[in-house]
């Protein structure tokens, strides 16, 4: 698979590089990563709207 200098491509590309870059993962880092997406998605969730 070509190496994409941008994260813009056809989406089935990138589905197809995400699976692929999890499969070359360990469990542990997969959980590192599911922790990390949680964190920022309460984080957002939370976080004070600003009213510009």
């Amino acid at each position: 698979m070509e190496k994409l200098t941008l994260h813009h491509a056809h989406p089935k590309l990138m589905e197809a590089r995400y699976i692929e870059e999890i499969r070359k993962m360990s469990p542990q880092q997969r959980f590192e990563k599911l922790m990390a997406i949680i964190e920022i998605s309460y984080l957002l969730k939370t976080a004070k709207k600003s009213s510009k």
